[in-house]
């Protein structure tokens, strides 16, 4: 099919232009569009809306992102399968075995497997495979004794031996799981456990095979290392023997003076060794053999044994004496033991012991494991196969819908179905929200959805009783944010409808409509007038309650002393100080009133619904023009972007758009509303009394000034 010919559909939502994948033609052209005019180029599987065994089949190189090449790829090999590219977006009940492209060696391969797979789940003279009839296809060949995957497991063959040994490699060198999720080895597996039981077993037999190395036989290393500071003590020994028999002379300085002897004397030896343990192993003496039992120095009585049995013993047989000769012969024959030592190949085998390696490498036991793995990998094309069934019919189903929210965002500026990236709907302060997300990290989404100059809520959900947990970042995009606050509750219902207990952890705030941003001003001076007249007036209530606790103990002393509390006299001129204050206030208060009134009523009547418009615009403007520029700036890209997504243009949220992703509550249509509330509050007369008194002071003022009867005079 030639498409470089295509003709494409655009449709514009979200202020730009999408293009509409509707036809298999339109997906298998995806290669030739322009990737620039992509809405995505890629986003991460993690918390997809979506079919899970889709977006996995999608992600060709597993690296947890689907990315622009892979849609094109998945696109390109489903249509190359099919005699009728247009199954690519029609097969959402299924694909007919007819349709199966049967001219290519793997179209009849998915044909011959298709027909098998709906023999073994009893529709046998069906026509239409579906992503049903595969999921259960692919439960039954996971079952199987072989599937394909070249893991066998121990159970694969009945032969009880044959089943210990692949349970003895499985212990030596771990498990892989195979396709029915349990335990078994590969051919890799198999190959290491046999080259390194072989590597191990013709090292022992240098051993065996010599019989100077037989001679440690039993011994480990670290029996040697332990005896290192003894080897020392007895080539210092024979040293000093060698050169007493040069020079006779140097006997007596050779072995410890008298002196030092008698220090020994003043100290308790069985605390403080360290001092006997420097003098040497025994009397130095020209040509003297080293005594092992009596006449050695109590410090190294214990080593000394542990030296005889250890090395002296194999080598020489019974000794209780050790001449120089000797001693040379055992540390050649010693040297050739950790030469050997250090030729041991690392393995993983040798807690089997060397006779168990010895029966299953002599057995055969490798041939019959080859076996056993060539029979599973004989059945790997047919298994294959069954996953690629499986993965044409999901790709017939779904992939129309994973490419209209990736190369078009049609789900989302639709309003037919949820986008992918969608979790579900907030319902909090009677409000739902169904722009929601979900999040890793709140600080490290917000730092950069915040760009989006959306007003985003975070929540922390949970269910069961805590044991599921996530979170989400949900928009408000109509109503007010009044009563929207941390810690406040709500129900997050997900996708699969299961409600989770939503609390708000955190809030990014921006304008969220303009009703909003033209009350902001008043709502904030009036929050701001009502928390200092509370903090004056707590402060004033604290101040009062300190005077009368002073007072109180004030009486209480007076009363003590047997005196009567005096009256405070009447000061008449502190009192006409305060009510000269207060008047004055009053005046000035009044002045300034009639200042502005006077000022308004020489305004001609037109220019008043100026003043008061100025007046709004003058609070409310500032307010009003940032509101409609970030307003104007919404885009849903840095909330994916902060996903891991990247959005490959302004997918921008207007006011109209985002009136749809919050719905305030309203009352169904039809119901019947009551009239009279019963605990409604009561309405109180004082409102129209004092409303009354202002109408009469304006009323008043206007005489005083004249311009009453200037009103009378226009109005005849």
């Amino acid at each position: 099919m030639n498409m470089a010919n295509h003709t494409w559909r655009f449709f514009r939502a979200g202020g730009f232009d999408q293009v509409s994948i509707e036809t298999g033609a339109d997906l298998l052209s995806l290669k030739e569009l322009d990737q620039k005019l992509w809405v995505a180029l890629s986003c991460p599987l993690k918390d997809l809306q979506f079919d899970e065994k889709t977006v996995k089949y999608i992600d060709s190189d597993n690296d947890g992102h689907i990315r622009a090449l892979e849609i094109i790829e998945a696109a390109t090999w489903a249509g190359s399968l099919l005699k009728d590219p247009e199954l690519l977006v029609l097969g959402d009940k299924g694909v007919p075995l007819s349709a199966i492209m049967d001219t290519t060696e793997e179209g009849r391969l998915i044909l011959s497997s298709a027909k098998h797979i709906l023999k073994n789940v009893g529709k046998e003279t069906a026509e239409v495979i579906s992503v049903k009839d595969t999921e259960g296809a692919e439960a039954l060949f996971a079952q199987m004794r072989f599937n394909g995957d070249g893991i066998i497991q121990a159970e694969v063959t009945d032969d009880p031996s044959l089943r210990s040994v692949i349970t003895d490699i499985i212990k030596c060198l771990g498990a892989e799981n195979d396709r029915s999720g349990f335990p078994g080895i590969t051919q890799e597996k198999a190959e290491r456990f046999f080259a390194e039981a072989r590597s191990y077993l013709a090292w022992r037999s240098d051993m065996e095979n010599d019989t100077v190395l037989r001679l440690f036989e039993g011994h480990l290393r670290e029996d040697f290392q332990g005896l290192s500071a003894v080897r020392d003590k007895v080539n210092d020994y024979f040293t000093r023997c060698s050169l007493a028999g040069l020079d006779e002379r140097s006997v007596s300085a050779l072995n410890p003076s008298e002196a030092e002897y008698q220090k020994l004397a003043l100290v308790n030896l069985s605390q403080s060794p360290e001092t006997l343990a420097s003098f040497p192993l025994a009397r130095i003496e020209p040509q003297k053999p080293l005594p092992l039992v009596e006449g050695i120095n109590p410090a190294w009585a214990g080593l000394m044994g542990q030296f005889r049995e250890q090395l002296i013993n194999p080598v020489l047989g019974e000794k209780n004496s050790l001449t120089e000769e000797e001693w040379r012969e055992v540390l050649a024959r010693l040297a050739l033991y950790d030469k050997w030592l250090n030729l041991k190949p690392e393995n993983s085998v040798e807690h089997l012991g060397v006779e168990r390696l010895r029966e299953i490498v002599i057995g055969g036991y490798d041939h019959l494991i080859n076996e056993l793995i060539s029979q599973d990998r004989a059945l790997e094309s047919e298994v294959k196969a069954v996953s690629s069934v499986d993965k044409l019919v999901r790709y017939c189903k779904y992939l129309p819908t994973m490419v209209n929210n990736f190369v078009a965002f049609k789900d989302f500026y639709g309003g037919r179905s949820k986008a992918i990236f969608q979790a579900g709907t907030l319902f909090l302060d009677g409000r739902s929200f169904e722009l929601c997300v979900k999040v890793d990290d709140i600080n490290a989404h917000a730092a950069l959805a915040n760009l989006s100059r959306l007003f985003l809520i975070y929540c922390n959900c949970t269910r069961r009783g805590g044991e599921g947990k996530m979170t989400i970042a949900a928009a408000v995009t109509a109503g007010d944010s009044d009563q929207l606050m941390v810690g406040r509750n709500g129900v997050f219902y997900d996708r699969n409808g299961q409600d989770w207990d939503a609390t708000i952890a955190r809030i990014v705030e921006h304008p969220i409509n303009l009703r909003q941003a033209f009350w902001a001003p008043y709502k904030q001076a009036s929050r701001l007038i009502s928390e200092q007249i509370t903090k004056i007036a707590a402060a004033r209530s604290k101040a009062n309650e300190q005077k009368m606790v002073i007072a109180a103990m004030q009486t209480g002393k007076k009363g003590a002393a047997g005196e009567p509390p005096a009256e405070k006299s009447f000061d008449v001129g502190k009192f006409a100080g305060i009510f000269a204050a207060i008047g004055l206030a009053i005046g000035a208060i009044g002045t300034a009133v009639a200042s502005i009134l006077s000022g308004l009523l020489n305004l001609a009547w037109w220019k008043l619904p100026l003043v008061f418009l100025g007046l709004l615009l003058v609070v409310s403007g500032p307010s009003l023009f940032i509101a409609f520029f970030k307003l104007r700036q919404r885009n849903l890209g840095p909330i994916l972007d902060a996903n891991g997504w990247a959005v490959n243009t302004r997918a921008k949220i207007n006011i109209k758009f985002g009136s749809s992703l919050t719905a305030l509550a309203k009352l169904p249509e039809g119901s019947e509303k009551p009239v009279i509330d019963p605990f409604a509050d009561k309405k109180s007369p004082w409102s129209w009394y004092l409303f009354g008194a202002v109408l009469l002071g304006v009323v008043l003022l206007l005489w005083r000034f004249g311009y009453w009867g200037k009103w009378l005079e226009w109005v005849k």
